[in-house]
């Protein structure tokens, strides 16, 4: 394998969003907007809240086989920001 190679998927993984669970997505946009508060400095008391029912929804829909294991890691790192 070359090791210059990371994969031969496209840069633009938004295709991994595509279809997700409308519970999914709301947990998503609810954490959108905590982390825009957060990052703006902002007092956000739900950005905990918010960002452990993400991770757990992630988690569930993962186990259920909702979403790929693919569509979960790439959710954790672009969401969660997982690094």
């Amino acid at each position: 394998m070359d090791p210059t190679v990371v994969d031969s998927l496209p840069e633009d993984r938004s295709y991994l969003e595509w279809d997700l669970p409308d519970d999914l997505v709301a947990s998503i946009e609810r954490l959108r907007a905590s982390w825009k508060k957060k990052d703006a400095g902002e007092r956000c008391t739900e950005w905990d809240l918010d960002y452990c029912e993400l991770q757990s929804d992630i988690n569930r829909l993962e186990n259920e086989g909702a979403i790929s294991p693919r569509q979960a890691d790439h959710l954790r790192h672009e969401h969660l920001r997982y690094e």
